[in-house]
């Protein structure tokens, strides 16, 4: 299920200024509003995922911040409007009526960012958006880096493109070991036609994980639109927790997921740039499937 938070900046109290590496901490703030619905199933989550083969996979997935009017300073975001959109996505239902009940549990304050800068935001309002029709070939495009991991045969890691021959194999794996992992038991077809095609040239972007502390790391994502064919099942699962495969020893590879737009009539974005700093307007837009 997916949701489209408006998020409203408590500027007076609190700073407007966040790191452009804000990933780690969107995710760790998604684990804290599970861990306030009460609920064993938030500690399950953190401690355990949805584990298969002594992996364990995050089964949700986030966007990046959509922010209308902001500034760039140096490695930090300035937030120049008051409020802000941001998308969430989870494959399980039950942690998607846990992560409601979080958001609203005493209308409480939530923050985002590290020790040199974050912000305080209070959740305006959620819209849950309805899913798409699955079908076997459906055409999507990211709104946060995919990060595609390929292990070497010397057992170091090498971040790859969509539009890398060895991409759609890596993803396919993915799927089915997240299908393992949700449902208990392998995926009833052993042979069915997949592939993964990018329309558009994916853009990298290198995010760093844990700035300026011990444990920095950094990994790499792309941004693009593509076209997926693939069963309905796995389809679906790919749109609820993202194309994103990293592995093992990358713990962080929840964060950095994609979120994909419904095929059905959506809002997209467009931005103005001006000296001093950006202004995103909005427009109706339509992403098809096939």
């Amino acid at each position: 299920m997916r949701f489209n938070l408006t998020l409203s900046i408590d500027k007076q109290q609190f700073g407007d200024i966040i790191p452009l590496n804000y990933q780690y901490a969107a995710s760790a703030l998604i684990y804290k509003i599970l861990s306030n619905s009460g609920s064993e199933f938030s500690l399950w989550l953190h401690e355990n995922g949805f584990q298969e083969n002594q992996r364990r996979f995050k089964l949700f997935t986030f966007s990046r911040l959509y922010i209308p009017c902001y500034s760039i300073e140096g490695s930090y975001l300035k937030i120049l409007s008051d409020s802000i959109e941001w998308y969430i996505s989870f494959l399980p239902e039950r942690s998607t009526q846990e992560f409601v009940q979080g958001l609203f549990k005493e209308q409480q304050f939530f923050e985002l960012g590290d020790r040199r800068a974050n912000i305080r935001f209070r959740v305006q309002g959620v819209e849950i958006l309805s899913s798409p029709v699955f079908k076997e070939t459906m055409t999507f495009k990211t709104l946060s880096p995919a990060c595609i991991v390929r292990q070497e045969e010397d057992g170091s890691e090498k971040y790859i493109s969509p539009d890398h021959p060895d991409a759609g194999e890596i993803v396919r794996l993915n799927l089915l070991n997240k299908y393992r992992a949700f449902y208990g038991h392998d995926f009833s077809e052993e042979h069915f036609p997949f592939s993964l095609r990018a329309l558009t040239k994916p853009r990298s972007s290198l995010i760093t994980i844990k700035e300026g502390t011990p444990q920095e790391s950094k990994i790499r994502g792309f941004m693009c639109r593509f076209e997926l064919t693939a069963p309905v099942e796995l389809m679906k699962i790919m749109y609820e927790t993202g194309l994103g495969v990293c592995l093992q020893t990358n713990v962080y590879q929840y964060g950095l997921s994609v979120l994909f737009y419904k095929h059905s009539e959506i809002v997209s974005y467009f931005c103005f740039l001006s000296p001093h700093y950006f202004v995103r307007g909005r427009l109706k837009t339509k992403i098809f499937s096939q």
